[in-house]
This record gives structure tokens, C-alpha cells and sequence, in this order.
């Protein structure tokens, strides 16, 4: 009994064909998800593209990211989708990210939060489940997890006031799931090399029991090089 399916190309009409296909056959309805940050066109063609968070945060109006929100859940539903992998709740702090940039809202946690916010009740006031990314913080980071497993050095302190930050205010208000990361974090981590995703401490201990967060809990792509390697 396959709980979900995630689509990562092809077209809209092609989508919707292969979800009511699929959705006819399963005795349990599908979960269906999309990684749709800027819109279906992250994933799919023949779609609107929208700004990405750098530029929506440079406009410095929640509102309208709020309003994007429910413009791209509106398409979600259109071919199926219940659930969209946004917003990127990442603080831009390295200008040597190579995989965050221009996906994060800004390097001000106040602005990603506001506008991480306004992006998830965009999405989740139509009825599309927002996905907060990439917990417990993936903008300080030189290496993309893509490929490898990105070491985080800082203190406890440091995380908890400036990573965490949004992704508490998300939680508090009411996100409904969270993907955790693979990063190597050993303020969190005592065990060499064991990523967020597979951390008890990082997904139980810190997300479920330290913030509170009683929703969906997923990994990001168990094909990544971060958790595979």
C-alpha cells in the first residue's frame, strides 16, 4: 500500500493522466506531491514560472507572496497535487551556498519567517499542504547536500537564534509538515557523519519534542549523495 507518489517531470496533461490512472487503481487514495517552489514549472513544462523567494523577498510584501501561494496551489489542484516541497524557510547567510541562493527569501531571519509564512498560508488556505525546507537550516552551508553531506559548525546558541528561527515561527503559526535535511550537524549529532535525516536527536529530540511540531515529517531525496554517500 504506496502511501504517496512525488512527480519531478514531464507536462501537466501528462501529470494529470498519470494520477487519476493511478489514483483508479489504489484502494487507499495517493498522497500526491510536487516539488513546485516557483511554481509547476520547477518540475513540469507548459507552466507559469514565478519569481523565485529572493526576488519575492526583495519586494518586501508578504502579501503578495501570500497571493502566489494560493495562485500556485490553485494549479496544484488542477492536475492532482495535494502537497507542494515550499517554501524554503533557508536564511541566505553564505554567499558561497551553491544549492539555497536564490531559493531563500533573504539573509534576514524576520523577512524569511514573514515571508516563509506567507507562502505556506497561501498555500495551505487552499488546501495544499506547504512543506517547510530544509530543516533544521540549510543556508550556511559551502556544499550542496546534492552531492555531499554539508557540515554545519555551529554552537547550539547559534542555531537555535538564527537557523530555527523561521522554521519555529512556521510551526507555531501552522505548518503542516517539515522536510528535514541531510546535514551533518554536531551540535545535534554526536555520532561522525550521520545526517539530520537519519539523526533521532535532529528529527525527534530538537523538531518533534523541542519545537512542538506535530505534523508530517519528511527526509529530502533519500537518492541524494548527502545521505547516500
Amino acid at each position: 500500500h504506496i502511501g504517496g507518489l512525488m512527480f519531478s517531470q514531464g507536462s501537466p496533461l501528462l501529470q494529470a493522466h498519470l494520477t487519476n490512472r493511478f489514483q483508479t487503481k489504489s484502494k487507499i487514495p495517493l498522497l500526491v506531491s510536487l516539488d513546485a517552489e516557483w511554481g509547476l514549472a520547477m518540475r513540469l513544462d507548459s507552466t507559469i514560472v514565478f519569481p523565485y523567494q529572493m526576488t519575492l523577498g526583495a519586494i518586501n510584501n508578504p502579501e503578495y507572496v501570500y497571493k502566489m501561494g494560493k495562485e500556485v496551489a490553485r494549479q496544484c489542484k488542477r492536475i492532482g497535487v495535494h502537497m507542494n516541497f515550499a517554501p524554503v524557510a533557508d536564511i541566505n547567510s553564505n554567499p558561497k551556498n551553491p544549492v539555497i541562493g536564490v531559493r531563500s527569501f533573504g539573509e534576514n531571519k524576520e523577512k524569511v519567517a514573514k515571508n516563509s509564512i506567507a507562502y505556506m498560508k497561501g498555500l495551505q488556505d487552499s488546501k495544499v499542504i506547504a512543506v517547510g525546507k530544509h530543516f533544521p537550516g540549510h543556508g550556511d552551508t559551502d556544499k550542496d547536500s546534492h552531492l555531499t553531506l554539508p557540515l554545519v559548525k555551529h554552537n547550539k546558541n547559534r542555531i537555535e537564534n538564527i537557523e530555527l528561527y523561521p522554521f519555529r515561527a512556521m510551526v507555531k503559526d501552522s505548518l503542516l509538515a517539515m522536510m528535514v535535511a541531510h546535514l551533518y550537524i554536531p551540535a545535534y549529532e554526536s555520532r561522525a557523519n550521520r545526517p539530520t535525516s537519519l539523526s533521532y536527536t535532529s528529527v525527534t529530540t530538537l523538531l518533534k519534542d523541542s519545537l512542538g511540531f506535530e505534523g508530517l515529517v519528511i527526509t529530502d531525496g533519500m537518492g541524494m549523495k548527502g545521505v547516500t554517500k
